[in-house]
C-alpha cells in the first residue's frame, strides 16, 4: 500500500466519523498521513493515537484549499481521500443561499480543486489514487436533501470519468457510494437508523478494498441492494418519492 499510494496521504474531513476511519486505516498499512478539517482539537488528538508522521491542516476547504495544497508543497503525496463535506437539510425553500453555496463550494469545488492540485504528479510518477465520497442520495433526486443529493451526483460521475482517464497512466480512482453511516454527524441530525446502517470503518475498509478494481464502490450488503433497486429497477418518478420518504422519516426521528 505504502508503495503504490505513499509515502504521504491527504484525508481531508478527518475529524471524525469517515474521514478518522480513513485516517485510521492508512495509518495501519504505514501511510504518513496530512489530517485536514475545520477544528484544531479533534485533529491533534486523531495525530496523537496514529503509529505514524502526521501533519494537521486547520481549515475550511469550502473557502479553498491553499491551505493544504502549501501544507504539502515538500511532501510526496500519493493519495488524496476527500471526504468533507456539508449538507443542508430541509426543504429547499426554506434553505439560505448562503448555506447552499457553501454545499456547492466544499462538496464540489473543493475535491476538483484537490484533483487540480495533486492528480497531475501522480500521473507523472505513474501511481497513485484519489478516492472521492458521494452518497446514495445523489443517485436520483433527494427532496429535503436537494442540494446535498446534487453535490454528491457531481462528485460521483467527477470521479467515474478521472478514473476512466488516469488509470492509462497509473492512477487509480474510486468513488464510494455510501448510503447511511454511523457518523457524529448523522448522531446529531437524528436518533433513529435507517435500515443498512454502516460503521465509518465499515465505509474505509471497502473503499480501499475496491481502490484500483474498480471506479465505483457501495459499501454494506443492504446498501448495495437498495443501489441498484433506486438505480436500476424502479422508475425515476418512484425513486424521487422512496427517498423524500426515507428522507422526512429519518429526519423528523
Amino acid at each position: 500500500m505504502r508503495e503504490r499510494y505513499g509515502p504521504w496521504a491527504v484525508v481531508a474531513g478527518a475529524s471524525e466519523g469517515i474521514g478518522a476511519a480513513f485516517a485510521t486505516a492508512l495509518a495501519a498499512r504505514n501511510l504518513d498521513l496530512v489530517l485536514v478539517a475545520r477544528r484544531p482539537e479533534p485533529l491533534a488528538e486523531l495525530a496523537a493515537r496514529l503509529p505514524v508522521r502526521t501533519v494537521t491542516v486547520c481549515a475550511d476547504l469550502a473557502d479553498g484549499v491553499a491551505p493544504v495544497l502549501a501544507a504539502t508543497a515538500d511532501l510526496e503525496v500519493g493519495l488524496v481521500v476527500c471526504n468533507a463535506a456539508h449538507s443542508p437539510i430541509g426543504p429547499f425553500l426554506d434553505s439560505d443561499p448562503a448555506d447552499t453555496r457553501r454545499a456547492l463550494d466544499l462538496n464540489c469545488a473543493a475535491p476538483l480543486a484537490l484533483a487540480h492540485g495533486y492528480l497531475p504528479a501522480m500521473a507523472a510518477r505513474g501511481r497513485g489514487g484519489f478516492v472521492l465520497m458521494s452518497s446514495l442520495a445523489g443517485q436520483q433526486g433527494s427532496p429535503g436533501l436537494a442540494v446535498y443529493a446534487a453535490t454528491k451526483a457531481f462528485d460521483a460521475i467527477l470521479a467515474e470519468g478521472l478514473w476512466g482517464e488516469l488509470r492509462a497512466h497509473g492512477v487509480d480512482v474510486l468513488t464510494a457510494v455510501a448510503g447511511a453511516v454511523a457518523t457524529p454527524g448523522l448522531g446529531r441530525s437524528t436518533s433513529r437508523s435507517a435500515p443498512g446502517t454502516v460503521t465509518p470503518d465499515e465505509v474505509a475498509a471497502a473503499a480501499l478494498a475496491a481502490l484500483g478494481h474498480r471506479p465505483r464502490t457501495v459499501p454494506g450488503r443492504l446498501m448495495k441492494v437498495s443501489s441498484a433497486m433506486m438505480g436500476r429497477l424502479l422508475p425515476r418518478r418512484a425513486a424521487i418519492s422512496v427517498m423524500a420518504r426515507a428522507n422526512t422519516a429519518i429526519l423528523k426521528s
